[in-house]
């Protein structure tokens, strides 16, 4: 007997991405979870055309946000994805076919990054393998905001699926440029709130090490104009983190 999925989403102001979201996983969830943080945009109206079960509950982080939207869900097993993301056509008949039986607990995937419409196939970016697919049962979201991850209970086993999620990350380098100053702020906060400090090593060093790993060690140069781009905005944002916490230590003490 086919066992029951939902999916679940959390949202702000998602009204460019999330059709296209929905749409993907119309077919093989049984349920859609949307839990926005108090959008301005059309993301409701988009939301109830697709059926989905809409909440709305104040934003306290990622990870805070992403583990209040599983609690939301009906049914054991959960399929998490952003709203910037879809699932592949070949991945849905592959959900579908799991469904049947779910002999595993927790799936991964590889996540295909799309930047300025442009597939990234190196840099680190490719193939970025994720668990989005669980028993709710056996693990949760953890990790370090705004950089969440699934952490499984001990002993589950994980099979990945080799087919991709599509993860269309940003339109523009001026909205890469703004998501890496916010995601820089959250990074910043919870480290200093874990107690990490930050020196001028890191500072100067850490963004030359991130863009060496990224463009030459992780082949970033084969995805040309924006593997160049992708290498220097990701070192930047090593430099912002570092740099704010040493504000932020400077200002508390």
């Amino acid at each position: 007997m086919e066992k029951k999925l939902s999916a679940v989403v959390i949202t702000l102001n998602e009204e460019s991405h999330l059709a296209r979201c929905l749409d993907s996983l119309k077919e093989v969830a049984d349920e859609i979870v949307v839990v926005d943080s108090f959008s301005t945009d059309k993301t409701e109206v988009i939301s109830n055309n697709y059926g989905a079960k809409f909440i709305q509950h104040p934003f306290e982080g990622h990870i805070e946000q992403k583990n209040f939207a599983l609690a939301q869900a009906t049914h054991h097993y959960v399929l998490s994805l952003d709203a910037d993301e879809a699932l592949s056509s070949e991945l849905k008949n592959i959900i579908l076919e799991i469904k049947k039986t779910f002999s595993e607990k927790a799936y991964s995937f590889p996540r295909h990054n799309f930047y300025c419409g442009k597939p990234v196939k190196h840099g680190g970016w490719y193939p970025d393998i994720k668990i989005r697919l669980w028993d709710k049962r056996e693990g949760k979201w953890g990790g370090t905001n705004p950089h969440d991850k699934v952490v499984l209970n001990p002993g589950i086993k994980v099979r990945h699926v080799p087919h991709p999620i599509l993860h269309y990350s940003v339109s523009s380098v001026e909205e890469h440029l703004a998501q890496v100053k916010k995601f820089s702020d959250i990074a910043a906060k919870e480290a200093v709130k874990k107690g990490k400090t930050s020196t001028l090593f890191h500072v100067i060093f850490s963004p030359l090490f991130k863009f060496i790993r990224d463009y030459f060690l992780k082949l970033g140069f084969l995805d040309g104009y924006h593997g160049l781009v992708i290498s220097g905005i990701s070192a930047h944002a090593k430099y912002l983190k570092y740099s704010k916490m040493r504000a932020l230590k400077k200002n508390k003490s």
